[in-house]
This record gives structure tokens, C-alpha cells and sequence, in this order.
């Protein structure tokens, strides 16, 4: 049985379903639960091209206005293409609307802005936040196409941490401006940046616009938000050097992002490559990413009544280097339910699987399903399942328990981890009804737990160099099978 299985691994391990990419109706098809319909955006022929509406190509002149005229009249003639022509092109904040593709073609480079006072504060609530690069609200039928890139000048923005970069690059980056932090760790892009999150403290409930500004250099916008929103594509382009996370759609219906590359540099803060929020009925697939924290990542926030995230495909995908390969949380309070992730490669990542959540921010998360993936060189943990995860100090009535129950997680083969597994459950809210089949992992420590129950293993192999690989307080709570 277990030279079939190790063959079976070797198998898996090359993972030739990644090269011989399926058409994503395979796995539709594929998936262990009845996914709903996903619909693309119909986006009328009409083309407008921005070379049309004054825009200057160069990297040296701010094209906003430009922009906003391109798809404003796009709109206005019932929707359609804005094209980007090869060309680098400096702008501000963009603000898309329904019926409109924002296309850029191979060898156009859309080049945010460094300069800070180009992006508005705008409410949020009863807050503010800065105007993110790529924003939409609202709307229907709309995407960003095309071969081309679109860069955040993230640097700009973000604080960078010491020890995250060689002698080199620190000595570079602080020799650009800026000011560092008084314990010489941390490099921020402005006195206002690093004083940001103290100030923001001292503000009133019913703090004004005026009062935020001054901590707009601490408040850097994820890259591209898509808010409340039906049928959104995105579909070939590279976007790299985000402020903070790169793609972050927000309660959308009907959301495809394929063929997609995006890529931030290991040491980007808070440099989330994927992030679903709260969506229902998406695909992820065939994309690639590169992340300076988490890699795809699903979050849901809401009052729990019942699962704000469901209906998700996420196949065919490559993370490079991330905090973790495919995540779920720390947010999961609106509940998640119904994720395929199938055929995909984590290397390199801190954690290949991870699921986090903590008592201030959880719900269920369940019928989640795990297969074909590929993990080579993990850091840390190449499975983990954490409540405790930034655990904060609870005021009266705001525990949110996390529940992580019904995974079913099967073929996956991890080259190289610190550690095989780690559960860490509440005392009230054990990790339970988690399901393991064909699963082999080459570790140094096989597996951590505590507060488990009704843990299955399935022709599981953990090849640890410690030894027992399940430990004897774990092990009553682990059903074994060949």
C-alpha cells in the first residue's frame, strides 16, 4: 500500500494537469457541490481610445483627467472599450463605471502616480480612506483587459521593515527620503506616514474630512476595489507594486479574474496579492501570483446570519512566495461556504494552506474543498488552521467565534515545511470534522495540535525527520485509515 501511495505522490507531484491547462468548464463540472451560474460582463463593441481625450504618453504627464474623460464618454454611449495604447502612462485615481472595459494593450504600462495629494479622501462611513488607484462602485458589466501592466508605485506609500532587505537595498531606500523609525527599523515615506496611526487615535467619532488629512499618507489604498458590484471580469493583465493589497473585490456577484499575473515583492507590507471579500459566484483561474503577505485569499465580514462568501472555483493557479499559498480569514465573522481550489502550486509561501481567525472575528466556515495541490518548499506550516491568529483583547459582547469544520482536503503532496500540520482550536470551539485523504508531506516536525476533534486521515504519510510525526496527546482525536 504505500509504494502504490508513494507512487501515487510521485505522480501528483508533477502535477501535469498544470501544464495541460483544461478549460474551466472541466472544472465546474469538477466541483463537489452545484456551483451557481457565473455570467462575464457584456461589453458593447464600441472602442474610444485614450490617445483621443488629451492623454500624453511618457510616464511624465498625469493623464487622470484624461482617463475620466475616455470613460465617461464610453458611458455615455451605453459602454464599451477604452483602449490603452502600448506606452507608459502616468495618472492619478481611476474610477471605472458599468458597461465599460478598461483594455490595456501589450506593452502599455499604466503608472499610478507617486505623488500623494493626487488621491482623494472619500468616505466610508463614518470614516475616510484614500481614493484607491482602480476603483468602481456600484455597478454592472465591467472589466480590465489586455496584455499590459499596471504598476502602484507602492513604494511610494508603504513602510519597509529592515529586516526584510539586504544592507543594500536599506541603504537605497533610505537614502531616497522619507524618515526612519526611531529604533532604526522601520523606513516610512513621510513624518506623517510613520506618525499616522497615533494620530488617527486621538481623532472624534465625528472627525471631518480635514481631520483625516493628515494621516493620508498612513491611509495607502488597496490597488484595485470593486464594491458592490455584478458581473466583473479581469482577464491578462499584470498588476504589480500595490500601496497595500492589489485586487480586493468587495461584496461582488460574478467575478472572473483569469490569465492574470500579479506581483509584489516579498518585503511589500500588507502586500495581499488576491483578496476576496464577501463575493458570491467566483473564478480564479489560471493566475499567477507573487505576494509580500498572503497569496489568494478569501475574507467575509457580516453579522454571521449566513454565508456572505460562497460558490467559489479557484484552479489552475501558481503563488510564488506569500505569507500563505491559498488563505482563508482572518476575517471569516460573515461566514464562507462552498470553495473548490483544485490543480494549484504553492512555493515557496511562509504556509501553503492556511486558515485563520481569531474570537474577535469569526463564523463558520465550512464545505470547503481542497485537491490536486502542489506544494514545494514551505517555510513554516504546509497545512494550519489557527484561531488564535492577532488575537486581540475582547470588550463585553463582541466574541465572534471562528468554526472551521467540513474541510475536505485530498492529493496533496508538500516537498519541504517545517512543520506537516498545525491545529490550534478553541477550548469552547474545537477545529473539527476535517477530512484528509491521500496526503503526503516531507517535513521536519509532523503535526501540532490542540482543541481538535473528529480529525480524519486517509492514506496519510507524513515523513518527518521528529518522530512520533502525530503526537500522543493528538493522536486520540485522529482517525487513521489506509
Amino acid at each position: 500500500m504505500k509504494q502504490l501511495f508513494l507512487l501515487a505522490a510521485a505522480s501528483i507531484l508533477s502535477l501535469p494537469a498544470l501544464c495541460q491547462k483544461h478549460p474551466v468548464e472541466y472544472y465546474l463540472n469538477k466541483a463537489p457541490f452545484p456551483m451557481q451560474a457565473i455570467q462575464e460582463p457584456a461589453i458593447p463593441a464600441a472602442r474610444f481610445s485614450l490617445s483621443d481625450y488629451g492623454a500624453v504618453e511618457g510616464g511624465s504627464v498625469l493623464n487622470t483627467a484624461a482617463f475620466e474623460r475616455a470613460i465617461n464618454a464610453c458611458a455615455a454611449a451605453g459602454g464599451g472599450h477604452v483602449i490603452v495604447p502600448a506606452g507608459t502612462w502616468l495618472t492619478g485615481p481611476i474610477v471605472l463605471k458599468s458597461n465599460v472595459d478598461l483594455h490595456v494593450e501589450k506593452g502599455a504600462i499604466v503608472l499610478f502616480t507617486p505623488d500623494r495629494t493626487q488621491y482623494p479622501l472619500l468616505p466610508n462611513g463614518r470614516k475616510f480612506e484614500v481614493a484607491p488607484p482602480i476603483s468602481g462602485r456600484n455597478l454592472e458589466n465591467v472589466s480590465i483587459t489586455g496584455e499590459g501592466t499596471f504598476d502602484g508605485n507602492g513604494q511610494s506609500w508603504r513602510p519597509l521593515k529592515k529586516m526584510k532587505v539586504t544592507a543594500t537595498q536599506w541603504d537605497q531606500v533610505v537614502a531616497s527620503g522619507g524618515v526612519v523609525s526611531d529604533d532604526g527599523k522601520i523606513w516610512w515615506p513621510s513624518k506623517e506616514a510613520m506618525n499616522g496611526e497615533h494620530y488617527l487615535k486621538t481623532l472624534k467619532p465625528d472627525a471631518t474630512l480635514a481631520d483625516y488629512l493628515p494621516a493620508r499618507d498612513f491611509l495607502r489604498p488597496k490597488m484595485v476595489v470593486i464594491t458592490n458590484s455584478k458581473r466583473v471580469l479581469i482577464d491578462g493583465p499584470t498588476f504589480r507594486n500595490s500601496p497595500n493589497f492589489v485586487l480586493n473585490p468587495q461584496k461582488v456577484n460574478d467575478l472572473i479574474i483569469r490569465n492574470t499575473n500579479v506581483f509584489n515583492e516579498a518585503w511589500a507590507q500588507n502586500g495581499d496579492g488576491i483578496d476576496i471579500s464577501a463575493c458570491k459566484g467566483v473564478i480564479i483561474y489560471h493566475t499567477t501570483v507573487n505576494a509580500g503577505d498572503d497569496g489568494i485569499c478569501m475574507k467575509s465580514s457580516g453579522d454571521g446570519s449566513q454565508a456572505a462568501l460562497s460558490d467559489i472555483l479557484i484552479a489552475e493557479c501558481i503563488v510564488y512566495r506569500a505569507h500563505g499559498g491559498f488563505v482563508i480569514g482572518s476575517n471569516t465573522d460573515g461566514g464562507m461556504r462552498n470553495i473548490y481550489v483544485t490543480h494549484c502550486s504553492f512555493e515557496g509561501s511562509d504556509v501553503g494552506i492556511r486558515v485563520k481567525s481569531n474570537r474577535a472575528r469569526g463564523g463558520l466556515v465550512k464545505d470547503i474543498y481542497i485537491d490536486s495541490i502542489r506544494m514545494v518548499s514551505i517555510v513554516n506550516e504546509a497545512i494550519s488552521f489557527d484561531t488564535y491568529y492577532e488575537a486581540a483583547t475582547l470588550s463585553g459582547g463582541s466574541e465572534k467565534l471562528p468554526e472551521f469544520r467540513d474541510f475536505y482536503i485530498s492529493n496533496i503532496i508538500c516537498n519541504g515545511a517545517k512543520t506537516a500540520m498545525l491545529f490550534r482550536g478553541l477550548p469552547e470551539m474545537p477545529v473539527h470534522d476535517l477530512h484528509f485523504k491521500n496526503v503526503y508531506i516531507q517535513a521536519n516536525k509532523g503535526v501540532e495540535a490542540e482543541a481538535i476533534k473528529d480529525i480524519q486521515f486517509e492514506n496519510v504519510q507524513l515523513k518527518t525527520a521528529r518522530q512520533p510525526a502525530i503526537p500522543p496527546g493528538a493522536a486520540p482525536f485522529i482517525k487513521i485509515t489506509l
